[in-house]
């Protein structure tokens, strides 16, 4: 009988070994890693990092040492959003991020980019726990794509979830440079 206690044993870790495994999931269907150096990062969903309860998106540097940016994200027609204003809104989380982490969004016109915000000036760094973010920009009439996701500067790892794409009013800012903020002459 021992001996079938021992197997059954192994077995049993074996299993556990096996789904702490498969934890990390792939990317859903449309999502892709790029960036500078997508090849220094990894990315999937990690059912353990949640405030969805579907899993969170993670970005995770595999070099300690990494100087380079990956960003995980997802290209769609803008045809159902031209003329209007949308706001990307997600939770997100970071773990020793060493340089900057953060949402951004590009709104990509017929000549090239018509709108794009990286959350530059709002980084994320360090370790933090779940937080609000959101990215709003306006789609030209004329636009062609939009694009959207998660950046990772340097090294460490990032997660996103409960992700929501909406129209809203005009009366929510965009967020970058518009040509109401922008000055009305060069310094010269």
């Amino acid at each position: 009988m021992k001996p079938y206690h021992a197997i059954a044993a192994a077995l049993a870790a074996t299993s556990i070994f096996a789904l702490a495994a498969e934890s990390l999931g792939p990317l859903p269907e449309g999502w892709i890693l790029a960036g500078e150096s997508p090849h220094l990062y990894k990315a999937g969903i990690d059912p353990s990092q949640t405030v969805s309860g579907k899993g969170a998106k993670y970005l995770r540097s595999i070099s300690k040492k990494n100087e380079s940016w990956g960003t995980l994200m997802q290209m769609f027609s803008a045809e159902k959003y031209r003329g209007q204003r949308v706001r990307l809104q997600a939770r997100v989380k970071t773990r020793e991020v060493s340089s900057w982490a953060g949402l951004w969004m590009r709104v990509d016109g017929p000549d090239g980019v018509a709108g794009f915000y990286n959350s530059q000036d709002k980084p994320i760094t360090g370790s933090n726990d779940w937080q609000l973010r959101s990215v709003v920009l306006d789609v030209a009439p004329n636009a062609k794509a939009i694009a959207f996701g998660i950046i990772d500067g340097g090294s460490g790892e990032v997660w996103m979830d409960d992700i929501k794409l909406d129209v809203v009013d005009k009366s929510v800012p965009v967020d970058g440079p518009t040509q109401e903020r922008l000055p009305k002459a060069p310094n010269l």
